[in-house]
């Protein structure tokens, strides 16, 4: 069996650490719940509204499905972040879901968070001297 290089399991024994899809997979994982909040910072959303809506915020960069969403958004109910009010839309109950002042509060956390990263990474790249295209061009000449 050949092994993709899109994927983060090159067939090797454990993870392909120079994947790029394993780096893109991580880092989605990580900013999925923030741009959760993002969208909901602007306004009540219901689930699949919240779905399309990081996608097109993201350009298409973050993508939650359902299996990755409705967890999240029960994780922040339980914990006081989003208020969910059901509504009847075409005789059929829907979710919508809105931030608390907590809610609000943990997307500046968050928010502060990313950009310190942010920051760190740019440093890093700035310190390299090059641009991670520059660096992908130079390693196949």
């Amino acid at each position: 069996m050949t092994a993709n290089p899109e994927t983060p399991d090159s067939g090797r024994e454990g993870l392909d650490f120079t994947c790029p899809a394993y780096w893109r997979g991580t880092i989605k994982m990580g900013l999925s719940r923030f741009f959760i909040l993002r969208v909901l910072h602007d306004g009540p959303l219901h689930g699949y509204d919240i779905a399309r809506t990081v996608e097109r915020t993201t350009h298409g960069c973050c993508s939650p499905t359902e299996g990755a969403l409705y967890p999240a958004l029960k994780e922040f109910e339980k914990g006081g972040y989003v208020t969910v009010i059901p509504q009847v839309v075409g005789g059929r109950t829907r979710k919508v879901y809105s931030l608390t002042d907590r809610g609000r509060e943990a997307f500046q956390v968050a928010l502060a968070a990313w950009m310190e990263v942010t920051e760190c990474l740019l440093d890093t790249e700035r310190q390299l001297g090059s641009t991670p295209g520059d660096r992908e061009g130079a390693r196949r000449t």
